[in-house]
């Protein structure tokens, strides 16, 4: 049996402030480091074989403290980079609703159909994520995995571990630092827990961030 973690990284002063992350390697604000730190004190209790993470520094920080509790390095892989989204990158919600209108409304409606401009679609990064999770589980055999990726990434390794198509998207939610657990035995994989943030007490926005 193998158990997945995935988690997603702590806060950073983008996701309070509204703004399209993508590829833009935005540090940790501090509540993010802290609920780093809170992530890797409650995991602390479980034995861990591997950790893998984004390679965006968001994403290795928050990854970093959940190793060195258990004596692990990260491994950063690109498949688990953030969607890249192309021109919205850097753009508020408000300001992507009023520059690209029809195409940010197709993205809340359909966001299966829609290719960002410049970026990617759910496809491509289900396309490049799910296949590395696959083989990690492969080559783990028997143990637990921690992924630490990021809003999107993880929401589109949700729906296509649980059979979804990318249309679900939007029916899953997922807080900044929020984990969700899967276990995998043969073909059949089974999900045990999501959006946790039970360990986050009062740090940071109440609720976590969706964003």
């Amino acid at each position: 049996m193998v158990e997945i973690i995935l988690a997603r990284h702590g806060e950073t002063a983008w996701n309070t402030a509204g703004i399209f992350r993508g590829r833009a390697d935005v540090p940790l604000s501090d509540t993010g480091l802290e609920q780093a730190e809170r992530l890797a004190a409650y995991l602390s209790a479980e034995k861990i074989d591997v950790v893998y993470s984004s390679p965006l520094q968001r994403a290795v920080r928050t990854a970093g403290t959940i190793a060195r509790r258990q004596g692990l390095e990260v491994n950063a892989v690109e498949n688990l980079n953030d969607m890249d989204v192309g021109a919205w990158q850097g753009l508020t919600e408000k300001q992507v609703s009023e520059k690209y209108p029809e195409l940010y409304q197709d993205w809340l409606d359909t966001p299966e159909q829609v290719r960002l401009p410049g970026g990617e679609t759910l496809a491509d990064v289900r396309g490049r994520a799910m296949p590395f999770v696959e083989e990690a589980v492969v080559r783990c055999g028997e143990g637990r995995l921690v992924l630490v990726s990021h809003r999107a990434v993880n929401k589109v390794l949700i729906c296509a571990l649980l059979g979804l198509e990318n249309s679900s998207f939007w029916n899953i939610k997922l807080d900044t630092g929020g984990i969700t657990r899967f276990i995998c035995e043969g073909d059949r994989v089974v999900l045990t827990g999501h959006n946790d943030t039970s360990y986050l007490g009062k740090v940071g926005t109440v609720p976590s961030i969706d964003f």
